[in-house]
């Protein structure tokens, strides 16, 4: 698919149009091309994993371009706040991190001076843009653990604190007992 209908799409699925969604979008073409995944949603579908570093707007459009989601077990979080994802081509272990140029964010505003919203000029900047002007490429190795791979729980296990379930080998071995990472004292909410 083309750009424009690649951010149409991205867009229905996101909810509005914004810069994020642009640089998502170009972010996942390049991605994809430098990775080697031709259909991401066909024929590829299955050899494709992509690690993403924000928890934003571009993250969205990664995942409308890709067809990876968490659900599917083909998109890490990666929580570095960083704009930036990595792709990775399960067949041949090629992977591509990308990510996007900050001075990007000013050189927007040479193209389109007249607009005086930033962020507006920011959005139609972005889809003029290059590759080159928005993004650097780095080329990466990256290991995937067999309990991180998509498909079926590889292990379940019964925390022995809150009696809860724990899968993909998530359970962790406390003073010599089987426990969630939250039982265990590592977790985000408090009893």
């Amino acid at each position: 698919m083309d750009f424009e209908s690649l951010l149409n799409e991205s867009v229905k699925i996101h909810g509005h149009l914004c810069p994020g969604q642009v640089l998502g979008v170009k972010m996942s073409m390049l991605g994809l091309k430098n990775a080697g995944i031709e259909e991401s949603k066909g024929k590829d579908r299955k050899n494709i994993i992509v690690f993403v570093e924000m928890d934003r707007c571009a993250t969205d459009a990664v995942q409308s371009v890709t067809g990876c989601s968490l659900g599917h077990r083909t998109m890490k979080f990666m929580d570095y706040g960083k704009m930036a994802a990595t792709f990775v081509n399960l067949k041949t272990g090629k992977a591509v991190r990308v990510i996007a140029k900050e001075e990007a964010r000013d050189k927007a505003k040479e193209y389109f001076p007249e607009i005086q919203d930033k962020y507006k000029a920011q959005l139609e900047a972005y889809k003029i843009m290059s590759d080159e002007d928005l993004f650097d490429i780095m080329n990466v190795k990256v290991e995937i653990k067999p309990e991180d791979m998509p498909g079926r729980p590889m292990k379940r296990v019964k925390c022995e604190g809150c009696g809860e379930y724990v899968q993909d080998m998530r359970d962790v071995s406390k003073e010599g007992k089987v426990l969630c990472v939250p039982c265990a004292g590592g977790g985000y909410y408090k009893k």
